[in-house]
């Protein structure tokens, strides 16, 4: 049974209090809590775009070097800084490992691996192969790799097997803030009860005195926007002290959405700021993808001369 400061801490990596997390100071190295704080620790470094950091963190550590999840953290971490095939068939090794029984780690070490490599693998467009690493559709031990497997359902626009994955998981598992989260994104993407479970379940996690989100204030915002609650959206992103490529998009596109004077200056701004500090942002990819694709087609266009009138 995991300790109540791990509790808390995996608390905080669900709900995206990741900065809390990469400031968070470790438990004493014999502690039994060390090495799980760890690897969220670790986690949250890769989640902010700091993978070397998370690199940093695990070589300076009093860690197990031999222990699965830790391996799997070092490779999700090394795949993230510099996206190579080698990487991935380590992380596919390290897969294989731990179905043997000569294993440094216990069976939540073996989940962690499934996880991240899982993570890795959806990242370079493996899709089956992270599903199946997952183990979609047949896992009833991991809450984790069910989110996992979710989110990868809905990147490939599949919301009917998210749900069904969702369904699944509230056969075998206790009804706890992760499964809250799954269904809340869900919501989120699919706009289920118009969505009010995504609303409640952001709006309750922000009550929270012990926590400090800003991931929260982005996916309620976003949430807003959707509802045409726009103005009380750009509240929500303005409370995010620093903020990611994600809270800078979704408020672009609340400034778009404003009516006020100036608001699409305001969204240029942003726009240009989004784009220098967070080039390779999906939305950013594929607004140049779309307008090279533009220039290209234009470039092909023969614009016919005026017609002109004959006299009579």
């Amino acid at each position: 049974m995991e300790s109540s400061e791990i509790y808390h801490v995996k608390q905080q990596f669900i709900l995206g209090a990741y900065q809390s997390l990469a400031d968070l100071t470790l438990p004493d190295p014999s502690s039994p809590d060390y090495t799980p704080t760890l690897i969220y620790k670790a986690r949250a470094h890769i989640a902010l775009s700091a993978p070397d950091s998370a690199l940093s963190l695990l070589s300076s550590s009093a860690v197990n070097r031999e222990n699965v999840a830790i391996k799997a953290v070092g490779g999700l971490a090394k795949y993230v800084s510099e996206p190579d095939e080698s990487v991935l068939e380590e992380l596919r090794d390290l897969c294989v490992e731990i179905e043997g029984d000569d294993v440094e780690g216990d069976e939540k070490d073996r989940w962690v691996v499934r996880v991240l490599a899982g993570t890795a693998f959806a990242r370079a467009g493996e899709v089956e192969e992270a599903l199946e690493t997952l183990q979609a559709g047949e896992n009833k031990t991991s809450l984790e790799a069910t989110a996992v497997a979710v989110q990868i359902y809905l990147s490939i626009h599949r919301a009917d097997l998210a749900r069904k994955e969702l369904e699944g998981a509230k056969q075998w598992s206790e009804d706890d803030l992760l499964l809250q989260h799954i269904e809340a994104t869900i919501s989120l993407v699919t706009g289920a009860d118009g969505y009010a479970d995504c609303d409640s379940f952001y709006t309750e996690q922000l009550a929270n005195p012990s926590l400090t989100s800003s991931h929260l204030f982005t996916a309620r915002g976003v949430t807003r926007i959707l509802k045409g609650e726009v103005p009380a959206a750009k509240s929500d992103f303005e409370e995010v002290q620093q903020k990611d490529g994600e809270t800078l998009a979704a408020l672009v596109v609340a400034e778009e959405l404003l009516p006020t004077k100036g608001a699409e200056a305001g969204a240029e701004q942003l726009w240009s700021q989004l784009v220098a500090q967070y080039p390779t942002f999906p939305m950013v990819v594929d607004v140049q993808q779309k307008s090279e694709l533009f220039d290209e087609l234009a470039a092909k266009y023969e614009v016919p001369p005026l017609a002109i009138v004959a006299a009579v």
